[in-house]
């Protein structure tokens, strides 16, 4: 059984307010974009101040609901609505919710509450967190009133990640993969000494600590298995000269065991000529039909300089 708070948080409703993007690049009808093809997209926005700082977000089977967390320390649930047209038009239900960590401190402790990555798997959603770099399991559902029911061996030595730089995505691979269902976790910018980044595959027959090539001067924010088990990942650029910047980078999954050092092809690239901000949050939806969908959200970090947005794109080869 989880183990409940003397006061379990209370959700709190979020309204929305939304306006579509019908273009990715500014001042362009272009929908093609490498192995991509642009959908639609939404800016959204809230007069409740709970809402921002998405750090990764993961749809559910009805591929319109969705759990997200924040790295203020809570989760928000809603789901998506689409026109006509197929194409994103706004989220709705949203609530938002203090998580607890297994000693029923909530984000205002914020160095124990600094949220990161997401993963679903049967019963559970999995959460890693940096500065007290960790995998907490929380009940799936239940979660929102709940304390950890377990941690995951992370097989990383916390002095080897960094402080603000951790364990920044959290992944399932898809069960009929080489790697078999295993859970994977990669830092944002934690280097071995060979200057790669730290990752780790925490369970199954390839179970043990990997690598990733760097692509300076992106950073890795989020990750998503394709169903055939390739790995995407989502990377952002950040630079007072050169502005944002954000890229989606294909790793094959039968690459990604203990030991090896992976890399793979840049899939899109996106700068400020783009409908992009910064770019935090990345799932893989399978629709019905067989269309594999790639749906990026940003981490506003409460900034009236940035914005919440979720981008949708069409994987084509």
């Amino acid at each position: 059984m989880p183990a409940l708070a003397a006061s379990p948080p209370e959700s709190e409703p979020v309204p929305i307010s939304s306006r579509q993007i019908g273009s990715f690049k500014i001042g362009s009808d272009q929908k093609r974009f490498g192995a991509l093809e642009f959908i639609g997209g939404i800016e959204f926005s809230s007069s409740n101040a709970l809402l921002g700082a998405i750090s990764s977000i993961r749809f559910r089977a009805d591929t319109k609901s969705f759990l997200a967390v924040l790295d203020t320390g809570h989760w928000l649930e809603g789901a998506v609505t689409r026109d006509a047209e197929g194409r994103l038009s706004s989220v709705a239900d949203v609530m938002v919710t203090s998580m607890m960590d297994s000693k029923g401190r909530s984000e205002r402790n914020k160095q124990y509450m600094d949220s990161e990555g997401l993963a679903l798997r049967d019963g559970q959603a999995l959460v890693s967190y940096e500065q007290f770099h960790r995998v907490d399991v929380y009940p799936d559902p239940g979660f929102a009133q709940s304390t950890p029911i377990a941690s995951l061996p992370i097989l990383l030595q916390q002095h080897d990640l960094r402080d603000n730089r951790g364990l920044e995505t959290i992944a399932i691979s898809p069960a009929g993969s080489p790697l078999g269902g295993a859970t994977v976790v990669v830092s944002e910018l934690s280097f071995d000494k060979a200057d790669h980044l730290y990752a780790a595959v925490l369970d199954g027959p390839r179970k043990g600590i990997f690598s990733v090539v760097q692509k300076d001067p992106f950073a890795i924010t989020d990750g998503a298995f394709l169903p055939n088990g390739d790995l995407l990942l989502l990377e952002r650029r950040f630079s007072f000269a050169e502005g944002i910047g954000m890229q989606i980078r294909r790793i094959p999954g039968d690459t990604i065991r203990a030991g090896a050092v992976v890399d793979g092809p840049v899939l899109l690239s996106a700068d400020m000529g783009y409908q992009i901000d910064n770019m935090e949050g990345m799932d893989v939806v399978a629709l019905p039909g067989g269309d594999i969908r790639i749906i990026v959200v940003s981490d506003d970090n409460h900034s009236i300089l940035e914005r919440n947005l979720m981008l949708e794109f069409r994987l084509v080869q």
